[in-house]
């Protein structure tokens, strides 16, 4: 019924952090409902320890009915510099099976040279990107981008082919006008001391930036892991969202740790049982839109 487009799994358990063993995450599939995941390699050093293109080709070669690949490179890769060949190592991934690039988390601002040099050649491969996203430049995971997004905005035009799965707080949380910046994405202190976030609730009496994004940019998809919050704070709003742009969203669990809660999957069979969506969009995001999109099958 559901095809998780953003899922994450570690060969073997890094000392950092409770990441699901691949057969952890085919458990919680499987009591789900989920019939199958793209584990999406964590490459980036700002959070968690980076892992290796191959180890998630092993996991799908191990599982080929439960999982598809995507691959990831950091845009520092080979020569940290904005002229890197990264096309080389995009061909390479495309060519084992990688169905897209992602999820790209480095703490540079989107349209750092480097980042920008990855997206181009992304873009050239044919290769879908997810990206998350950071309201901070140092001392955080994610891509730098101010509030309203014009750093996203100016990369949907400048790459109009290129297909970016937008993920995370710092978009989701802008599909209504935000009342302060710091309302983007929780704060993240490593050290601890961390106040409540003022994360925005309530009905949304205005849109924000993200469905102008949705309506401007046809490259433009969304991933609902991180967007059930959002939606949810104003039902018949989000509803609407998921109606208008139903050939654009795609469902996703972003599990790390055997526990991370499905909130996204909780948020589709509510609004699908009470009617605030059709059947139709239900289908076309649990499962219809990956399948179109990845050529699953």
């Amino acid at each position: 019924m559901f095809i998780d487009i953003h899922a994450h799994a570690y060969r073997k358990r890094p000392p950092a952090y409770g990441m699901s063993s691949p057969e952890q995450v085919i458990e919680r599939y499987d009591e789900a409902g989920i019939e199958k995941g793209a584990l999406l390699p964590i490459v980036s050093p700002e959070i968690y320890l980076p892992q290796a293109n191959e180890d998630i080709l092993e996991m799908v070669e191990q599982h080929p009915d439960r999982f598809f690949p995507f691959c990831n490179i950091d845009p520092r890769a080979l020569t940290n510099s904005a002229d890197a060949p990264l096309d080389r190592l995009l061909r390479h991934y495309c060519d084992q099976g990688c169905k897209g690039v992602g999820e790209i988390m480095p703490n540079l601002p989107m349209r750092d040279p480097m980042v920008q040099n990855l997206f181009k050649h992304a873009e050239a491969v044919g290769l879908p990107v997810t990206f998350d996203g950071s309201d901070q430049t140092t001392g955080d995971f994610g891509l730098y981008d101010d509030p309203g997004l014009p750093q996203l905005e100016h990369t949907l035009q400048r790459f109009p082919k290129l297909i970016m799965i937008a993920h995370g707080p710092v978009f989701w949380t802008e599909i209504a006008p935000l009342v302060t910046p710091a309302e983007r994405k929780p704060p993240f202190f490593p050290h601890g001391g961390q106040t409540p976030w003022p994360r925005p609730t309530g009905p949304i009496e205005r849109e924000g930036v993200v469905p102008t994004l949705f309506r401007r940019y046809g490259n433009l998809y969304g991933e609902l892991s991180d967007a059930a919050y959002s939606l949810a704070r104003d039902p018949e709003y989000g509803a609407k969202l998921l109606t208008e742009f139903q050939d654009r969203l795609l469902f996703g669990t972003d599990i790390c740790g055997p526990k991370t809660p499905f909130r996204a999957m909780d948020l589709l069979f509510e609004w699908r049982d009470t009617k605030k969506i059709s059947e139709e969009v239900f289908n076309k995001v649990a499962r219809e839109n990956a399948v179109k999109l990845f050529g699953l099958e």
